[in-house]
C-alpha cells in the first residue's frame, strides 16, 4: 500500500466516524519554543491546553513534522527521519480512552478491502502506564490482547506532558511484530527494532505541578476537561505495509536513494558505511523538499541554518560516496515525484525549489574548496608543530567563516591523522548560540523573561487586540515587567515591558514593524517603543515612563501616532505592490521569501541567481508606480484557507493559519495576499515606491530596498539635486550626463594604466640599479633598500637580477604610516650555500613573519626601524 494511500485511509476513516479534517500546518511555526513543526499536536497545541476554545470537538489531520535533534543518527538506525508525517486524531474535551482505542484497534486491523490497513492482530503488542488498570481492561475487551502483549512501562515511556506544568495524563502504544529475523523475541521492552512502534494514544486526564525531566512532578489533580492526542507515524506504517525493512526503503524515499546509488555507482547494500551515506540522502533531500516548498530559505541562523545545515549534510555524503557533480537538482525532482500525490505544492513550486537548491549546492561546493585548503594547513601545521590534536578555535573558525561543517572537520582531520578539540569547538559554539539569544530575547521582549508572562496570560487570558479598527484605546494595565520581574509601579525614566487587557497598537509581525505612541493617564506620560507577541495571544509593550508613574490596575488611554501609522500603512501596502510587480516583470517564481517594512521604508526579498539589470529594475519600479497612478483599490475579505487558495492567494510561510483567513487584495486579483497587517485604502495613498537599491544577500537571494510615501518624493528629490549639481559641475545637460561620466572613467582607467607603466619601468630601472651596486659580503652578494612602492616585487626583481652564479640575498623595506614591512628573497645559489629567507626575515623582525625559505615577509616594527634592520642584515649573515 503507496503511503499516499495510506494517508488518504486515515483521513477518510475518522471523517467518517465525526472528525473535522484540519490541513497540515506549515512546517515553520509561530511557537516561539520551536523552529519548526515537530509533532502532530503542535498546531492543537492551545486547543490542548485550554489557551484558546476548540473550533471542533473533534478532529484529524495529517501533519508534516520536522526533528533534528537526533540527526547524527539519521541513516544509522531504522528509526530516525528528520521528516516525517504523522497522522493524528484529537478529542477536545468529547470522547476518551474507549472511543480512542476502539478507532486505534478497527483501522489497524480491519481488512484493507473494508478500509482498514489489514494488520495481523496476532502481531499486535501494546503498552500501558503501570498505574493505568483502565486501559489494560479496555485492551482486553476490546482487542482481546492477552496479559502476555500489554506490556506496563513507567513514567519515561508511557506517561506523557508537555515537560512544563499543564496537562498530562497516561499513554498507550502499539506495536507491531515484524518476526524473529529483526531481533529478540519479548516485546517492545526486549527489542524496538523487531517490535516497532507505529501508533501512541496519549490519554490527557491530569495537571501537572513544576518538576525536572519526564517524572518526579506533582500531580495536582483531574483536568476540567479530558482530551485525547493521538499519533500514528505515516512512515512507520509505510513500513510494516510495505514490508521494508527500514523507513529509507519505502516508496517516498526508496526512489531517491536508488537515484543517489546510480550517480555514484555503488550499489546499496554492498557496503554498510556506504548504505549509511544513501540513506542520510534520501532522508536529507526529501527533508530539503518540503521545506523549501514551505518557504524555509538556507540561511546562518535558525530555520535557515536548519535547512542549510540538511542541504549540505546531502552533499557532503555524496562526496563521500564520490561523486563530485552537483547533485540536488536530480534528486530533488525524484523527490518530488515521490511527494507529490500528497503535496501537490512541491510540484507547482519545484521551479523555485530546485533553482534555491542548486544556489546552495554551488555555493557550498565553493566552502568546500577554501575551507580544504584552510582546513590542509591548519593539520599541516598541527604535524610540523609535533602536535597531534587541531585546536578547538581553528575549528570554530572554519565553522563560522567558512560555514564547515564540524562533521566534516572531523572526518577530513582524521583522514590526516588528527583529531580535533571537539570539547574547545563545543565550548566557543556554545557561547556564541548564548550571546545571540540572549540578544534576539533582549530585542523582541526588552530582557523580560518569558516564563514572567505566562501566568498574566493564563489569569486574563488574550489580548483584545484592535489595531485593525481604531487608533485608540481606554486601557487597563495587566502588568508591569522589568529586567528582574514583575513590579507594582514604574517610576521616571524606567523602560519596562507593560501588558494592557486590550491595545490599538500594532505588534511587530508579518514583516511589518510595530507601532509608535503612546501612554497617558491621569499622572503618567509614557513613551510606546516596540510591540510583540512573544507568547500565542498576548501582546506586549515596551515602554519608556516619560513622567509620573505606571502602576498595576491603572487605567491608561493607549494612542497609537497616527503618522507613524499611515506610514507603516503606505510601506506594508508597498510591499505587497511592489511583490505584484516583481511577480509581473519577473515571473509567478519570483516569491517573496521575506519582507521588513517601517514608516517610508521597505524591503523584499526573493529567490533569483543574478543581479537584475537596470533596465529590469527601471521596469519593476514602473510596474509598481502604474499600480499606485491606476489608484487600485485596496480591499480586505475573510474567508477558509482551501477558497483563499483557490483564489490564488499568496501565504505567508512562517504563519499558521486559523479556520478563517485574512486575504488582503489591491486591485483583485493583481495582487492577492493571506496578510494580518495594516493597509491603506487605495493604492494611490502609498505615494510613490522609489527603489533604492538591489544587492545579493545569500546564494540565491537578491533583495530590493525601497522608499515609500514622503520618503520616496524625498528620496527622488534628493537624487534630482545630486544629478543637477554633477551636470552643473561638468557642464553639460543632464540628458548628457552618463556619457560625460563614462568618458571620464575612461580617461581615469587610461591614466592609470599609464602611470602603472611608468612605475613598472621605474622599478625595473632601479631593481637593475641596485642588483649593479650589491655589496659583496664573505662571498654573498647583498642588497638591502627602502621602497614606497610594492617591497616584495622589487625584492624579486633584484633577485633576480643578481648572477644566477653568485650567492644573492635581497632585504627591502617598506613603511606602511607608523609601521614598516620588510621582504627578504634569496637565490638558488644561496639557498644551496644554507641561505633561508624566512629565518632571516624572523631574526630581523624579533620572531616575526615568515614564509619560504626563498621569498618571506613580515611586519609590525615601527617605520624607524627599517633602517637599523637593513643594516644589520651583513652582521646576520656573517654570524657577527
Amino acid at each position: 500500500m503507496r503511503t499516499a494511500e495510506i494517508r488518504r485511509r486515515f483521513l477518510d476513516f475518522f471523517a467518517e466516524r465525526g472528525h473535522t479534517v484540519v490541513p497540515s500546518a506549515p512546517l515553520p511555526t509561530p511557537d516561539p519554543t520551536l523552529l519548526f513543526v515537530n509533532a502532530g499536536m503542535v498546531p492543537f497545541k492551545p486547543y490542548l491546553t485550554g489557551e484558546a476554545p476548540a473550533p471542533w470537538p473533534r478532529a484529524t489531520s495529517v501533519q508534516k513534522c520536522v526533528r533534528t535533534l537526533d540527526i547524527e543518527e539519521v541513516g544509522r538506525t531504522t528509526r530516525h527521519g528528520s521528516f516525517f508525517q504523522m497522522n493524528g486524531n484529537f478529542s477536545l474535551g468529547d470522547y476518551f480512552k474507549e472511543e480512542a482505542i476502539v478507532f486505534a484497534w478497527e483501522l489497524s486491523t480491519a481488512p484493507v478491502s473494508e478500509g482498514g490497513y489489514g494488520l495481523d492482530p496476532g502481531r499486535i503488542w501494546v503498552t500501558v502506564h503501570h498505574s493505568d488498570d483502565e486501559s489494560r481492561g479496555l485492551w482486553r475487551r476490546i482487542a482481546g490482547l492477552p496479559d502476555e502483549r500489554i506490556v506496563a512501562r513507567g513514567d519515561e515511556d508511557n506517561f506523557w506532558s508537555m515537560g512544563v506544568p499543564g496537562p498530562c495524563g497516561p499513554c498507550s502504544e502499539l506495536y507491531y511484530d515484524r518476526g524473529p529475523a529483526l531481533g529478540r523475541a519479548g516485546g517492545p521492552a526486549v527489542d524496538e527494532d523487531r517490535y516497532m512502534e507505529f501508533w501512541n494514544l496519549v490519554f490527557m486526564q491530569y495537571e501537572r505541578g513544576e518538576g525536572p525531566g519526564k517524572s518526579g512532578y506533582p500531580i495536582l489533580g483531574e483536568l476540567p476537561r479530558r482530551n485525547i492526542d493521538t499519533g500514528m507515524g505515516l512512515e512507520r506504517m509505510a513500513t510494516l505495509l510495505q514490508g521494508a525493512d527500514n523507513l529509507y526503503e519505502i516508496d517516498e524515499t526508496r526512489p531517491v536513494l536508488d537515484r543517489a546509488a546510480a550517480l555514484a555507482e555503488v550499489r546499496y547494500g554492498a557496503d554498510a558505511e556506504a548504505d549509511v551515506r544513501l540513506r542520510v540522502v534520501a532522508d536529507h533531500v526529501r527533508t530539503a523538499l518540503m521545506l523549501l516548498a514551505d518557504g524555509t530559505v538556507p540561511g546562518n541562523e535558525g530555520r535557515g541554518y536548519v535547512l542549510r545545515r540538511i542541504l549540505r549534510r546531502a552533499v557532503r555524503s555524496m562526496r563521500q560516496l564520490g561523486y563530485g557533480d552537483p547533485a540536488l537538482p536530480d534528486l530533488l525532482a525524484v523527490a518530488r515525484d515521490c511527494m507529490a500525490p500528497s503535496y501537490p505544492e512541491v510540484a507547482e513550486a519545484f521551479d523555485r525549489i530546485a533553482d534555491r537548491a542548486s544556489s546552495e549546492e554551488d555555493a557550498f561546493r565553493t566552502t568546500l574548496r577554501q575551507g580544504t585548503t584552510v582546513l590542509d594547513t591548519a593539520v599541516a601545521k598541527v604535524k610540523a608543530e609535533g602536535g597531534r590534536s587541531l585546536p578547538g578555535a581553528q575549528a570554530f573558525l572554519l565553522h563560522d567563516t567558512y560555514g564547515f561543517p564540524i562533521d566534516l572537520t572531523l572526518e577530513m582531520a582524521a583522514e590526516q591523522g588528527v583529531e580535533v578539540d571537539r570539547e574547545g569547538f563545543t565550548t566557543l559554539m556554545r557561547e556564541q548560540r548564548e550571546r545571540a539569544r540572549a540578544d534576539a530575547r533582549a530585542r523582541k521582549t526588552g530582557g523580560t523573561d518569558l516564563s514572567a508572562l505566562r501566568p498574566v496570560l493564563d489569569a486574563h487570558g488574550p489580548t483584545d487586540w484592535r489595531a485593525w479598527d481604531t487608533l485608540t484605546t481606554d486601557s487597563r494595565i495587566l502588568a508591569v515587567l522589568g529586567f528582574s520581574g514583575p513590579a507594582p509601579v514604574a517610576r521616571e525614566g524606567e523602560i519596562v515591558t507593560v501588558v494592557l487587557d486590550r491595545t490599538p497598537f500594532y505588534a511587530e509581525s508579518g514583516g511589518q514593524d510595530s507601532d509608535a505612541g503612546r501612554l497617558s493617564g491621569t499622572s503618567v506620560e509614557a513613551e510606546v517603543l516596540d510591540v510583540q507577541r512573544p507568547l500565542p495571544g498576548l501582546v506586549v509593550h515596551q515602554v519608556r515612563v516619560l513622567s509620573g508613574e505606571l502602576a498595576v490596575g491603572d487605567p491608561v488611554h493607549a494612542a497609537v501616532d497616527p503618522e507613524w501609522r499611515l506610514g507603516a500603512r503606505q510601506a506594508h501596502s508597498g510591499t505587497h505592490v511592489l511583490h505584484a510587480a516583481l511577480r509581473q516583470v519577473l515571473g509567478p517564481h519570483a516569491l517573496q521569501s521575506g519582507s521588513y517594512n517601517r514608516p517610508g521604508y521597505l524591503r523584499l526579498d526573493f529567490p533569483w541567481r543574478g543581479a537584475l539589470s537596470p533596465t529590469v529594475r527601471g521596469e519593476i519600479e514602473e510596474a509598481a508606480n502604474q499600480a499606485l497612478r491606476r489608484d487600485l483599490p485596496v480591499g480586505v475579505r475573510w474567508t477558509t484557507l482551501p477558497e483563499a487558495k483557490e483564489l490564488g492567494a499568496l501565504a505567508l510561510f512562517d504563519e499558521t493559519y486559523g479556520e478563517k483567513v485574512r486575504v488582503v487584495e489591491i486591485g483583485g486579483a493583481w495582487s492577492r495576499e493571506l496578510c494580518g497587517g495594516t493597509h491603506v485604502e487605495h493604492a494611490s495613498q502609498i505615494g510613490t515606491v522609489a527603489l533604492t537599491s538591489e544587492s545579493s544577500v545569500g546564494a540565491g537571494t537578491r533583495r530590493l530596498e525601497a522608499a515609500v510615501g514622503a520618503e520616496g518624493f524625498g528620496y527622488l528629490a534628493r537624487e534630482r539635486d545630486l544629478v543637477t549639481r554633477i551636470a552643473e559641475q561638468l557642464q553639460v545637460p543632464r540628458a548628457e550626463l552618463p556619457d560625460r561620466v563614462a568618458g571620464l572613467l575612461n580617461r581615469l582607467k587610461s591614466a592609470d594604466r599609464e602611470n602603472q607603466r611608468l612605475r613598472e619601468q621605474a622599478d625595473r630601472a632601479r631593481a637593475s640599479d641596485l642588483a649593479a651596486d650589491a655589496t659583496d659580503v664573505d662571498g654573498t652578494l647583498v642588497v638591502t633598500a627602502t621602497t614606497d612602492g610594492d617591497a616584495r616585487a622589487l625584492a624579486i626583481a633584484v633577485r633576480d637580477r643578481l648572477p644566477a652564479t653568485r650567492p644573492g640575498v635581497v632585504a627591502i623595506g617598506a613603511p606602511v604610516g607608523d609601521r614598516a614591512t620588510l621582504v627578504a628573497a634569496v637565490n638558488g645559489a644561496a639557498r644551496s650555500a644554507g641561505r633561508d629567507a624566512s629565518a632571516l626575515v624572523k631574526r630581523l623582525l624579533d620572531g616575526r613573519g615568515g614564509g619560504s625559505p626563498e621569498l618571506a615577509q613580515g611586519g609590525g616594527i615601527p617605520s624607524e626601524r627599517i633602517p637599523d634592520a637593513l643594516s644589520s642584515v651583513p652582521g646576520l649573515l656573517t654570524g657577527a
